[in-house]
């Protein structure tokens, strides 16, 4: 006999978001009055940029509200076939592109449509909250690869190879990463890549959506270009929500080989069907627009990171190394285990401070928490005060 409550097995394979959890958390202290300053939130505090919005509100003057085709108007994925060649390197047909109710929801698809019971998944740790629970929700393995400070929160060649049975269906990748700010440079991926030549049954996922926000020199690597011998079995994942402040209009792209693209599609379907035709609008304005605003931007970012990891670094018991990319930094407080016990109680005991960050172990890391440096330099100062308060 089934529960009072019945929902399905798949459901229950998966916890909810904690990222989502502690912001939703600080959300309603503040209407209960409480001053409490959320670094646990990843979208940039940037205005959208105006031609943007404009774009919005002509499509709505224009009564442009109506269904789209399920992947995305041919006017977008064009804009983001050019997005993908012109910022990432990766030349495809707007056919082999599918527009998608934020990058979380391409991923969803990708994985939901690709896995079966018995199917592993490899994921290095720490790893964005949603991967392994998609992978869950699935009925496939996650398969953990943990990376550390000290190796640059990078996979290795021997580490992947490693990993790798028969039942391995995907590889995730991530860079610039959420939670620590890694990236992978052309040499890492080239390595990557041989292991990978190795076993043809494995697909990539490259997620790229943080790609505009990087700090170190030279142009963004992904694998689809690196090694484009393997680009059949890679899914590139990209959108608008980081690189131009538009984390509500929820648009994620995704680029790769034709049937899986097409298999997201039909999944997409029978699920959200089109993105919405407003924030497509506001989507191709994005991609085919004015860019130079991202140097303004990308610049501030850095500062707000320096100015985070010397403050953090200064805090006895903490440290954090100094994040590639996106505007994260993953806080190791092992120092301070002893005292709280584990991680999950000392954000709680942040949080009694006025300052809601996330766990590690949201991550599947351990000993500390990520912070978002995407704030203004006074709303930034004032967490780090109260965090350095807190743990005297």
């Amino acid at each position: 006999m089934r529960s009072a409550e019945p929902i399905s097995q798949a459901l229950a394979r998966i916890a909810p978001s904690r990222t989502n959890g502690m912001t939703d958390r600080a959300i309603a202290l503040r209407a209960a009055g409480r001053d409490i300053i959320a670094l646990s939130v990843g979208e940039p505090d940037f205005a959208t940029p105006d031609h943007v919005k404009a774009a919005a509100k002509a499509a709505l003057d224009a009564d442009d509200t109506r269904y789209t085709a399920v992947a995305g108007t041919q006017t977008l994925r064009e804009a983001a076939a050019l997005h993908f060649a012109r910022d990432l390197g990766i030349v495809v047909p707007w056919q082999q592109v599918i527009v998608s109710a934020g990058g979380k929801q391409a991923i969803f698809h990708a994985l939901v449509a690709t896995l079966d019971a018995g199917d592993e998944v490899l994921i290095p740790s720490p790893w964005w909250v949603s991967y392994p629970e998609v992978v869950r929700f699935a009925g496939a393995t996650v398969v953990d690869l943990p990376t550390t400070a000290a190796g640059g929160y990078r996979i290795t060649p021997e580490h992947l190879a490693a990993a790798i049975t028969p039942r391995t269906r995907w590889l995730l990748l991530n860079s610039p990463g959420n939670p620590t700010g890694a990236t992978y440079s052309a040499a890492d991926l080239a390595a990557l890549g041989e292991v990978l030549r190795a076993n043809p049954h494995v697909l990539v996922l490259s997620d790229d959506i943080y790609a505009p926000l990087r700090y170190t020199p030279g142009d963004h690597a992904t694998l689809a270009v690196v090694c484009p011998d393997l680009a059949a079995r890679v899914l590139t994942v990209s959108g608008v929500s980081k690189s131009h402040a538009m984390t509500g209009f929820r648009i994620g792209v995704a680029a790769g080989p034709a049937w899986l693209i097409g298999a997201m599609g039909k999944l997409q379907s029978h699920t959200s069907g089109n993105a919405c035709s407003i924030a497509q609008a506001a989507a191709v304005a994005a991609f085919t627009g004015p860019q130079d605003f991202l140097i303004d931007w990308r610049e501030r970012f850095r500062a707000r990171r320096d100015r985070v990891v010397a403050a953090i670094n200064a805090i006895p018991g903490l440290s954090t190394p100094l994040p590639d990319g996106a505007f994260y930094c993953m806080i190791d407080a092992t120092p301070l285990m002893d005292r709280f016990g584990d991680d999950e109680a000392l954000v709680l005991h942040l949080l009694d401070h006025g300052v809601a960050v996330v766990a590690a172990s949201a991550f599947g890391g351990r000993n500390g928490f990520r912070i978002s440096f995407a704030a203004d330099d006074d709303k930034l100062d004032r967490a780090i005060a109260r965090i350095a308060g807190a743990l005297q």
